[in-house]
C-alpha cells in the first residue's frame, strides 16, 4: 500500500486510457504523455497498461507501506526517498517505512511526472480502465485527484522485480522538455469553413499557451484565423466559427473564434459544432500534453502518408527501448 501525505497540487491515477465509450460521451482519459508512462512500466517488467501515478507540478508526499521497485519518469522533477535525491528513469527499491516525496519540477519546462510500480496499482476497473476522469461521476479514486489520507493498494511486484533495480533509460531516449514545441497536424475535416489566409495564418505563426489549459485542452492564442463569411448551416448555431454537431478526435484543432484556437487531450468532450482546422498526430501528442503554459507552439502541415509513417516509426523506437530494457 501507497499512503498520500500530502497529495501535491494535482496527482491521480492513470493507466494507457479506457477506449470503446468514446461514442457515449466518455473520453479515452489515460496517461498524458503515453511515451513516459510506458517506459516507466517498461523500466519495472509490466504490462504496458499498468496503472501508475500521474503528477502535475507539484507532486506528493507518500509514506511506502511495501517492499517493491519503483520508477519515476515524465517531466524533471525532484524526487526524494527518505530525504535523498533518486534518479528519474531507473528502477529504484523502496521498502516499507519509506518516505516518497516529489519536492519540485527542477526546470520550468514539462508538466506531467509518472510513478510506476512493480505490478502496478491495484484497483478496480471502471469500463476497462484505471484512468481517473475527474468530470465524470466515477466512484472511489477513478472519479477524482488523490487527497491526503489516501491509501493506495499496491500489486505483489512481479518476478525477478528486484533484480531489475539499478535498469535504466539511455540519456539519448530521454525526452527533451521544451519552452516551444513542433507538432505536426494533419489539416482537413471542416478546414475549408477557414480562409485561405487563415489556414496560412495558422501554419505560418506561433501559438502560446494559455493558463486555463488542463487535461481536457490547450487553449493557444496567436494568429488570426478567420472563417469564410458565408452562411451557417441550418443547426449549426448561427455563428460564422460553428458547423453542425460533428465527432471530434482527440488532437482536433478547434476554432471557436477568429483569435484563438484549441487543441482537444485526453479529457476532451466527444463532439459538438466548431469549425475543426485539422487533427496532431498522434505521436505528437505527448508533446503538446507536456507543454506549460506560455509555452509556444508552431503546427506544421502534413499527409495522411506520413502520419501513418511516423506512427509507425514510433513504434519501432518503442520496440526497440522495450527490447533493451529486457
Amino acid at each position: 500500500m501507497f499512503k498520500i501525505i500530502k497529495p501535491g497540487l494535482k496527482t491521480t491515477i492513470q493507466d494507457n486510457g479506457r477506449y470503446g465509450f468514446y461514442h457515449l460521451g466518455v473520453p479515452p482519459s489515460g496517461a498524458s504523455d503515453k511515451f513516459s508512462y510506458e517506459i516507466g512500466n517498461m523500466l519495472l517488467g509490466n504490462p504496458l497498461d499498468s496503472a501508475a501515478f500521474e503528477v502535475t507540478l507539484l507532486g506528493p508526499v507518500i509514506e511506502i507501506y511495501k517492499s517493491t521497485v519503483i520508477a519515476v519518469t515524465g517531466a524533471p522533477a525532484k524526487v526524494l526517498l527518505n530525504q535523498k535525491e533518486i534518479p528519474m528513469w531507473e528502477a529504484v527499491k523502496v521498502v516499507e517505512g519509506d518516505l516518497l516525496e516529489f519536492s519540485y519540477h527542477s526546470s520550468k519546462t514539462g508538466v506531467y511526472t509518472y510513478l510506476c510500480v512493480s505490478g502496478g496499482f491495484s484497483l478496480p476497473k471502471i469500463l476497462g480502465s484505471r484512468s481517473a476522469y475527474l468530470l465524470s461521476d466515477f466512484e472511489g479514486y477513478l472519479g477524482r485527484k488523490l487527497v491526503s489520507g489516501d491509501e493506495i493498494a499496491v500489486s505483489e511486484p512481479l518476478p525477478g522485480a528486484f533484480k531489475r533495480v539499478g535498469k535504466s533509460l539511455a540519456d539519448t531516449y530521454i525526452p527533451a522538455f521544451l519552452n516551444h514545441v513542433d507538432v505536426q497536424a494533419v489539416m482537413g475535416l471542416t478546414s475549408d469553413l477557414i480562409t485561405d489566409q487563415g489556414v496560412t495564418g495558422c501554419l505560418n505563426s506561433e501559438w502560446t499557451i494559455q493558463m486555463e489549459s488542463d487535461r481536457v485542452a490547450l487553449r493557444l492564442k496567436g494568429a488570426i484565423v478567420p472563417s469564410k463569411e458565408s452562411p451557417p448551416p441550418f443547426g449549426s448555431g448561427g455563428g460564422f466559427a460553428s458547423v453542425v454537431d460533428m465527432a471530434y478526435p482527440i488532437g482536433a484543432i478547434l476554432v471557436p473564434n477568429d483569435e484563438e484556437i484549441i487543441v482537444l487531450l485526453n479529457d476532451a468532450t466527444s463532439g459538438g459544432g466548431f469549425i475543426s482546422l485539422g487533427t496532431v498526430i498522434s505521436p505528437d501528442l505527448d508533446l503538446i500534453a507536456q507543454a506549460r503554459p506560455l509555452t509556444t507552439i508552431r503546427f506544421h502541415a502534413i499527409t495522411i502518408d506520413q502520419a501513418l509513417a511516423e506512427r509507425k516509426e514510433r513504434k519501432k523506437k518503442m520496440s526497440k527501448i522495450a527490447e533493451m530494457l529486457k
